[in-house]
């Protein structure tokens, strides 16, 4: 956790309490940034923590800390993910089987599979263990929209790992 003074001082131009918030964030944006921008995740946290440094004056309550940051970090994550999409995404139907000894399906295989609107549902409900409304409101989206991404992300993942 990160003391409140010490994010009002960053809030203040204090440079080194600035420092000191942004090394205490690093992994936390990198856990969030990693399985949704997949190989892209160390720039999609750069640019987290960017955003972060540029707007945190405008954080109202620095208890909030976290969840502006996390807000940031899905967003960023989901955007430059898009960005870096050169392909479409592997059909589902496409997956080798699972007696192909030549791939070894892990977690990072069938989540690139996914596209990152679904990776970041999973990430927000399934990693970070957020509730449908939270998720949503991260995401931007209605509730019905997040439920219905996680339906799909989660059944399109369990059917991928099962190939």
């Amino acid at each position: 956790m990160i003391d409140e003074q010490l994010v009002r001082a960053a809030q203040r131009g204090d440079t080194v309490a600035m420092n000191d918030v942004l090394d205490a964030l690093t992994p936390y944006v990198g856990r969030i940034c990693g399985p949704i921008a997949l190989n892209d995740g160390p720039d999609a946290a750069q640019e987290a923590l960017i955003a972060i440094f540029r707007g945190l004056r405008g954080l109202e309550n620095p208890a909030a800390l976290f969840g502006w940051a996390r807000a940031i970090a899905v967003r960023e994550a989901v955007r430059v993910a898009q960005r870096g999409q050169r392909q479409e995404p592997a059909e589902l139907s496409e997956l080798p089987a699972a007696d192909d000894p030549q791939l070894l399906v892990d977690v990072r295989d069938v989540l690139r599979r996914l596209s990152p609107e679904h990776r970041a549902v999973l990430v927000l409900r399934d990693l970070e263990g957020m509730g449908e409304e939270a998720a949503a409101a991260v995401l931007d989206v209605p509730a019905g929209t997040a439920k219905s991404r996680l339906h799909r992300a989660r059944a399109s993942f369990r059917k991928a790992w099962r190939s």
